[in-house]
């Protein structure tokens, strides 16, 4: 019965982040991207403390591949964020 009630959860989670992602203005874009990435910043913390735990091996597997993944979504998410800022940034036109 858990499991019915965590794929409504994951269903009901999905629809909502596609909602909410599709009424972002693009001016919001930057600072909400940086608040993303302080959150996936905890979760690999997070995503460490899994992966150093004495538990089962499937844990560790579990937790090893849930920092690999935070660390891909941390800096790709700083990169995007400092390419979009650079967009702002006033070009030298005497060279």
């Amino acid at each position: 019965m858990d499991l019915v009630y965590l794929t409504f959860i994951l269903i009901l989670s999905i629809f909502l982040g596609f909602e909410l992602i599709q009424k972002v203005p693009a001016t919001l874009h930057t600072p909400l991207m940086s608040g993303a990435n302080a959150i996936s910043g905890i979760t690999l913390v997070g995503a460490l403390a899994g992966a150093g735990s004495d538990g089962s091996a499937l844990t560790v597997l579990l937790g090893t591949m849930a920092v690999a993944f935070a660390t891909i979504n941390v800096v790709g998410g700083y990169l995007v964020t400092d390419r979009m800022l650079a967009m702002f940034k006033k070009k030298n036109v005497n060279k």
